[in-house]
């Protein structure tokens, strides 16, 4: 039986993550609220993300090994994202942006 996704998510030790990273967001909904198969395969590559660095972290022997699982994982997300941003897109749906001025 599978984890929710929160439940992976949780699992995540983001106060272990090194000074200098920055989180990358993980949509919590999909765009314009469209559950479709670039969703779900959005929030399969970030549970397997997360797995992986769960793993990677649990072997890591010193602080290079710690950098680097969470320098993959952040680019596992970073990419995860862009590609179903990329597949919703030729589908015909935006992301939403907020501009604040005129």
């Amino acid at each position: 039986m599978a984890l929710p996704a929160s439940a992976a998510i949780a699992a995540v030790p983001y106060g272990a993550m090194p000074a200098g990273f920055e989180r990358p967001e993980i949509r919590a909904v999909p765009i314009a609220g469209v559950y479709n198969q670039y969703w779900y395969n959005y929030k399969a590559d970030i549970l397997e993300a997360e797995k992986e660095l769960i793993s990677d972290l649990r072997h890591a022997t010193d602080r290079e090994d710690r950098w680097d699982a969470w320098d993959e994982w952040t680019t596992e997300v970073v990419d995860a994202d862009k590609d179903y941003v990329k597949e919703m897109r030729k589908k015909g749906y935006r992301t939403g942006r907020v501009t604040v001025g005129g």
